[in-house]
């Protein structure tokens, strides 16, 4: 069924898809972990140490050494500047499905690079690892991480209502996609 091989890197037109490194924290505090903004939908709250960063990439650096740990650093190549990251956050091995999610620092929203990621990905985890169902879900109020989802060829199927608590004790929707791999065959013919 699964064939998991882990977090290679994947190359794609304008970025390098690779294993977080421990050098790696001061840019992912800069750019994206401490900003309340980019934050703002997510289920945890901003980073308010480089050391705060440093203990998770201490521990994703850990990780990798199991072949089913998925978490992507999201580097541009021009630059060498790791801007965000992608991965898996759940993953139902009995059922060949993951749930994926993402993160990138403001300045690069609407310029494509979430939409680049997602796919390369989902190329990775249809055409190496198997996978039959990929999953992504987003708060209903981040409607640009719907439409990413929709340009990476994932389709809406429902929203679960009041399905989390934000930090702020408060409940909130989350709008269900999905690609199964007989959609992406489809889509790549």
């Amino acid at each position: 069924m699964l064939k998991h091989k882990g977090t290679k890197n994947i190359k794609t037109e304008r970025l390098l898809l690779r294993k977080f490194k421990t050098y790696d924290v001061k840019d992912m505090f800069k750019n994206w972990v401490s900003d309340s903004e980019v934050t703002k939908f997510l289920t945890w709250e901003p980073h308010n140490s480089v050391n705060d960063t440093k203990v998770i990439i201490d521990q994703w650096v850990k990780e990798y050494k199991y072949s089913n740990s998925y978490n992507w650093a999201i580097e541009l190549k021009e630059t060498g500047k790791v801007i965000g990251g992608i991965s898996i956050g759940k993953l139902e091995e009995e059922h060949c499905c993951c749930e994926i999610g993402y993160c990138i620092a403001k300045s690069y929203w609407k310029k494509g690079i979430a939409t680049e990621a997602l796919t390369a990905v989902i190329d990775y985890l249809f055409k190496v690892v198997n996978f039959n169902r990929i999953v992504a879900k987003h708060d209903t109020k981040n409607i640009g991480s719907g439409k990413v989802m929709i340009k990476s060829g994932m389709k809406y199927e429902g929203t679960l209502r009041q399905a989390k608590i934000r930090k702020n004790k408060e409940f909130y929707d989350l709008a269900v996609y999905a690609i199964l791999k007989y959609d992406w065959l489809e889509r790549n013919k």
